[in-house]
C-alpha cells in the first residue's frame, strides 16, 4: 500500500505582524501570518488587553476582506448619470485637483455649503477635526444612526455609558442583566466576561423580544415587547422604592438626590453655583462638596413662603406612583406582573444581601477616607435594541437611574467606568457651528448643550446644520443626525449644499430609512436639470451600493494596508482598570492605486491650506501617520498616549508583564516621540496604563483616580462630580417652552418640549394603530454593518435572511417554514420568505439587517442569495412619520437627541404567493467597465 505524502503541519507563515482588527468596532488585536508578502492567515494576539487571543469569525476572515474583489481599484470620476456606474479612472493628482477645485469656493465664499459625514470609520476625533478647520457645521458620524440615545443618556446621567465608556464588573458581579443587546457590537469582550460568569455561577437575565446570541445562553430569558423597556424598568424601580431596596448611603454621598429643587424646578445654588444640600448635621444649607457634610435626602428649605424639597423627594413621589406598578405596566411589555416583582426581588437579594467588601483604603472628594470598598453585584448591559426608539433617551436614562439607585455604578460587581471616562457633560464641549467663510469652525461640531443658549441656531432662529442637530426639534443632538442629512439637503431644508461628502456611509441602501426616497433624492434634478444635491464625493475600499452615486471616488485601502489611530481622544480600547490606545499599520502594501481616507483628508487640507493643518501656508503633517504622531489637541496630549517624548525610554512589556497584565510603558502626557509608531508596532499595536488599586473603583469621587487622570491628560484638573437623577439641562429647555428665558421655541414646539424634556423619565404607553406587528432588525455575530456580505467566508454563515414570525403569528396567517409574505407598513410593502421562531415576543417580526444587497453591488454574482432572497427592512422605514393632522411632518427620531427610531417600525403580514425574487426588485447597478 502506497502511503501518501502528506504534509500535516504545513508552514502557514514566514512572518507575523501585529496590528489591530477593524472588521467590528471591537478593535481586538490581531496576529496577521504572511508568506512571501502575501496575508496567510489572521489569529486573536494573546497578549492584547481587549481580547487576550479570542477572535471571532469576522476577524478570521479578514483575509478575505482584505483581497475581496470589490475592492475599489483607482480614483473614479463620473461620466455617466449618476446611478449608471459610469466612471473614468484617473490619477491621485487629478482626483485631488477636482475635490479642491470644488471645495476651495466653498471655503471662501459659504463652508456651511460642504455636508461632512462619515460611517463607521472610527477615526471621529481626526474627521472632525478636518470638518472643523475647513470650517463648515455640517459634521456628524454614525452614532445618530446607532446609539446616541444610549451615549448622551449615561453622559447627562453619570457621565458615561455601556459599551466604549464602560463594563460591567465581570470578576465580582453575581446577577448581569442585559437589555436589547444584538451579538455584533463588543462581543469577544462580552463573551470572555460572559464565560467569566458562567465560571462563577453567576446568573444572567436577557431582556430581548429576540432570544438569539447573548441571550440564547441567558439562564433567563424575558421577551419584551419592543418599546417597552422603559415600561419595565421604572416598575422594577417602583417596587424597589416601596420594599426600600435601595442604597439611601450612596445616594446621598455621591449623587443629586439630596440636592435641593428651587421653586422653577431649577437645582438651588449657592454664590458659588454649587447645588445646595441640607447637612444632616447642621440642618442647614451647605455645598454639596463641602468637607464634612452629610446630605440629607429627605432635607428640606422654607423660601419665600415655599417649602423646597430634594430630587429624591421628586424622584420618590413620580415613581411610587400606581402607575408604575407591575399590574399596571405587565401587559404593555409583555411580562406577567408576578415575574416583574420577582425579577425586582433578584436584583436586590444580588445588591444587598451579599454585597462585595474590597479592603483597599481609599479617599472621596470631601476629604473622607474609606478603609473599603464596598459594592453592589449586579450590572447591567445595554445597547441599541432599547435605544433606537422614539422613547430611546428617556429609556436609557431610565436604565441608568436604575443602576444609581441600587448603588451599583462603580462600585466592586457593578458597572464601571472606561478611562477616559467618567466625564459629565460639563467636562464635554458645547456644540459650535458659527463659521467664517475663509475661516475655521468657532469650537467643535458636536457637544453636550446645557441649556437653550447651546443650541446651533442662526440669528434668525433657523438651524445653522444641515441635519437640524442642536435645534428645537431634538436640543441634545450629540451625534447628528446623518439619517436627516440627505432628505434635508434635497428639500433645501433649512438650506442648500453645494457638496455631499461622505466616508464608508452606504446610504444608497442600509444606511438609510426610505432606501428607494434616498436613491430618487440623490439622482433628483431641478427645472433646470442640474442635481438637486449637484456634487458628491465618496470615499470607501469597495463598491457598495454608494459607490454608483458618486461623483468622485477616493479609494481606500483595507484596514491592513494603512495607518490608524484608536485615539483616547475618540474611542480608545480602554478597559476598567487600565488606560489603553492602539494603532494600526501598513502590515502589507496596497496592490491597488488606493490610499488610506484619512492621508487623503491631510493632502486635501494642505492644499487648500487649512488652519491646524498648515502654517504661514506649509503642511504640518505629510499623512496621517505623521499626524498621529505629532499632533497635539492641548499641550502634551495628542493622539497616542503611550511613549510620548518624556516617557520614550521605557521600554515595552515583558513576556511576564503581557501573561499578567501588567505593564511598565507609562504614557499620557508629553511632546511628540518621533519613534512612537515604532513603540506600539514593537509593542504588538497597542499601549496600556493601569489605574492605580487605590483608584480603581468610585472614579467620579476618588482623589486618587482624578489626580491619575490628571497626570493622563484626561483632563486638567480633578472634576469631582455628583451623578444626575434628575437633569437640570432639560429643565432649562421646559422652561424655555414654558416661556422662561430670551431664547424661545416656535410655538408649535411647545408642548413637545415641555413632554420629552422631563428631567425624570416618564412613561407613556405607545399609540395604538392598524399596524398591530412590531418588526426589528438586529446584526448578526458574523456580519458588522454591510462590510460582511461581500466576505467570501462570512457568506457561507448568512447568505440570506428570512423573515422570523412567531409561532402563534404563523398559525393565525396560515403560513409555514419556507412560505412568503407580504410585510406592509404605512410606508410601503416587501415580500419575503419567513421562518419560525418560538423564542420571539409573540407580537414580533423580525430579519438579519443588511443581508440583502442590490444586484450589481460588493462584486457579488447577480444570483447571489444576497440579491434574490435577502431583503432589507429599510424599504419599510421612512425617516419621517406618517402625518398626524397638525400640518407637520415629523422626523422619525428620539424628540431628545433626534436618533433615528428604527425599532419602532410596526407592519402587517399576509401569507403571499411565492414570487421569483424578493420583492421590491430594483434594477441592477451596471458593471462598471469605463464609460459607455
Amino acid at each position: 500500500m502506497i502511503k501518501p505524502d502528506l504534509d500535516t503541519a504545513p508552514r502557514i507563515s514566514d512572518e507575523i505582524r501585529k496590528t489591530t482588527c477593524y472588521m467590528c468596532a471591537c478593535r481586538c488585536g490581531i496576529n496577521v501570518h504572511l508568506k512571501d508578502g502575501r496575508v496567510t492567515y489572521i489569529e486573536g494576539n494573546r497578549d492584547h488587553p481587549v481580547n487576550r487571543g479570542v477572535l471571532c469569525a469576522k476577524g478570521s476572515a479578514g483575509i478575505m476582506q482584505h483581497t475581496a474583489p470589490s475592492r475599489l481599484r483607482a480614483p473614479m470620476r463620473r461620466v455617466g448619470p449618476r446611478g449608471s456606474n459610469r466612471f473614468v479612472e484617473i490619477s491621485w493628482d487629478e482626483a485631488l485637483d477636482l475635490a479642491v477645485s470644488w471645495l476651495e469656493p466653498i471655503r471662501r465664499e459659504a463652508p456651511e455649503k460642504l455636508a461632512f459625514f462619515t460611517g463607521r470609520d472610527q477615526s471621529q476625533s481626526f474627521t472632525s477635526f478636518w470638518a472643523q478647520n475647513f470650517g463648515t457645521p455640517n459634521y456628524a458620524a454614525h452614532g445618530g444612526f446607532c446609539s446616541v440615545n444610549m451615549a448622551a443618556a449615561g453622559i447627562y446621567t453619570m457621565g458615561g455609558a455601556f459599551w466604549e465608556f464602560g463594563q460591567p464588573d465581570w470578576d465580582h458581579t453575581k446577577l448581569f442583566l442585559l437589555f436589547g443587546v444584538a451579538e455584533d457590537h463588543d462581543s469577544n469582550p462580552i463573551k470572555i466576561g460572559l464565560g467569566k460568569l458562567k465560571a462563577r455561577g453567576a446568573k444572567v437575565v436577557g431582556i430581548n423580544p429576540i432570544r438569539s446570541g447573548y441571550n440564547a445562553v441567558a439562564d433567563e430569558w424575558l421577551g419584551i415587547t419592543p418599546g417597552t423597556d422603559m415600561a419595565l424598568i421604572l416598575s422594577l424601580v417602583h417596587v424597589l422604592l416601596k420594599a426600600g431596596r435601595i442604597d439611601l448611603d450612596y445616594l446621598a454621598r455621591y449623587t443629586n438626590a439630596p440636592v435641593l429643587l428651587d421653586a422653577d424646578g431649577l437645582l438651588l445654588r449657592d454664590g458659588d453655583g454649587k447645588p445646595q444640600v441640607i447637612d444632616r448635621a447642621t440642618g442647614a444649607p451647605a455645598a454639596f462638596d463641602q468637607p464634612g457634610v452629610r446630605p440629607d435626602l429627605n432635607g428640606t428649605l422654607d423660601r419665600d413662603g415655599a417649602t423646597l424639597h430634594t430630587v429624591f423627594h421628586a424622584l420618590a413621589t413620580r415613581y411610587l406612583d400606581p402607575a408604575y406598578a407591575p399590574e399596571a405596566v405587565a401587559e404593555t411589555c409583555g411580562i406577567p406582573a408576578p415575574r416583574i416583582r420577582a425579577l425586582a426581588a433578584e436584583i436586590a437579594r444580588a445588591a444587598f444581601d451579599s454585597p462585595v467588601v474590597l479592603h483597599r483604603p481609599w479617599t472621596d472628594f470631601r476629604g473622607e477616607r474609606h478603609e473599603t470598598m464596598t459594592g453592589r453585584p449586579v450590572s447591567f448591559h445595554a445597547m441599541r435594541g432599547i435605544s433606537a426608539h422614539a422613547n430611546g433617551f428617556q429609556t436609557a436614562r431610565a436604565l441608568h437611574i436604575l443602576q444609581i439607585l441600587l448603588g451599583a455604578v462603580e462600585t466592586p460587581g457593578g458597572f464601571r467606568f472606561k478611562p477616559p471616562y467618567p466625564k459629565p457633560p460639563e467636562a464635554h464641549p458645547r456644540p459650535h457651528s458659527i463659521c467664517t467663510p475663509g475661516g475655521a469652525l468657532d469650537g467643535p461640531h458636536l457637544g453636550f448643550p446645557l441649556g437653550p443658549k447651546d443650541l446651533a441656531l442662526r440669528p434668525d432662529g433657523t438651524p445653522a446644520r444641515i441635519d437640524k442637530a442642536f435645534t428645537w426639534d431634538n436640543p441634545l443632538s450629540a451625534h447628528g443626525l446623518m439619517h436627516m442629512v440627505i432628505s434635508n439637503a434635497h428639500a433645501g431644508d433649512p438650506y442648500r449644499i453645494d457638496t455631499l461628502f461622505l466616508y464608508m456611509a452606504n446610504m444608497a441602501w442600509n444606511s438609510s430609512m426610505n432606501t428607494r426616497g434616498v436613491l430618487e433624492m440623490l439622482t433628483d434634478t431641478d427645472e433646470t436639470g442640474a442635481y438637486r444635491i449637484p456634487r458628491i464625493i465618496y470615499s470607501d475600499a469597495y463598491a457598495s451600493e454608494m459607490t454608483a452615486y458618486a461623483d468622485l471616488i477616493l479609494p481606500d485601502t483595507t484596514y491592513l494596508e494603512r495607518h490608524d489611530c484608536i485615539s483616547l481622544l475618540d474611542r480608545p480600547i480602554c478597559e476598567a482598570d487600565a488606560a489603553a490606545d492602539a494603532i494600526r499599520w501598513p502590515v502589507v502594501e496596497p496592490d491597488r492605486n488606493v490610499r488610506g481616507f484619512q492621508t487623503v483628508l491631510v493632502q486635501l487640507a494642505n492644499r487648500l491650506k487649512l488652519p491646524g493643518f498648515t502654517e504661514d501656508g506649509k503642511p504640518k503633517y505629510r499623512d496621517y501617520a505623521d499626524y498621529m504622531v505629532n499632533h497635539e489637541r492641548r499641550p502634551g496630549v495628542g493622539p497616542l498616549a503611550g511613549w510620548r517624548e518624556e516617557c520614550s525610554g521605557v521600554g515595552g512589556n515583558t513576556d511576564e508583564e503581557r501573561v499578567s497584565g501588567a505593564t511598565s510603558a507609562t504614557g499620557g502626557r508629553g511632546s511628540p516621540n518621533p519613534d512612537q509608531l515604532q513603540r506600539y508596532i514593537g509593542n504588538g499595536g497597542f499601549w496600556v496604563s493601569h489605574v492605580p488599586e487605590e483608584a480603581s473603583y468610585f472614579k467620579p469621587w476618588n482623589r486618587a483616580y482624578q489626580d491619575w487622570a490628571v497626570s493622563m491628560g484626561f483632563y486638567d484638573a480633578p472634576q469631582p462630580y455628583l451623578f444626575q437623577l434628575y437633569v437640570e439641562p432639560m429643565r432649562q429647555f421646559q422652561r424655555a417652552a414654558e416661556g422662561h428665558g430670551t431664547r424661545q421655541p416656535p410655538e408649535h414646539m411647545r408642548a413637545r418640549l415641555r413632554e420629552g424634556m422631563d428631567p425624570l423619565p416618564h412613561w407613556t404607553p405607545p399609540r395604538e394603530d392598524d399596524y398591530p406587528i412590531h418588526a426589528l432588525t438586529q446584526r448578526p455575530m458574523a456580519m458588522y454593518h454591510s462590510w460582511g456580505s461581500q466576505n467570501a467566508w462570512l457568506r457561507q454563515i448568512h447568505g440570506r435572511n428570512p423573515l422570523y414570525v412567531p409561532t402563534r403569528l404563523m398559525r393565525a396567517h396560515g403560513l409555514a417554514d419556507g412560505d412568503w409574505a407580504h410585510v406592509t407598513s404605512p410606508h410601503g410593502r416587501i415580500t419575503v420568505p419567513v421562518m419560525e421562531m418560538a423564542a420571539l415576543n409573540d407580537n414580533t417580526v423580525w430579519t438579519w439587517n443588511a443581508i440583502g444587497k442590490r444586484k450589481g453591488a460588493w462584486a457579488l454574482d447577480p444570483d447571489a442569495p444576497e440579491a434574490t432572497k435577502g431583503f432589507l427592512l429599510n424599504h419599510l422605514i421612512h425617516e419621517l412619520l406618517p402625518p398626524k393632522g397638525d400640518g407637520l411632518r415629523w422626523s422619525n427620531s428620539d424628540p431628545v437627541t433626534g436618533q433615528a427610531a428604527w425599532f419602532d417600525l410596526k407592519v402587517r403580514i399576509e401569507k403571499a404567493d411565492p414570487p421569483a425574487e424578493a420583492q421590491p426588485v430594483f434594477p441592477p447597478i451596471p458593471q462598471r467597465g469605463g464609460p459607455l
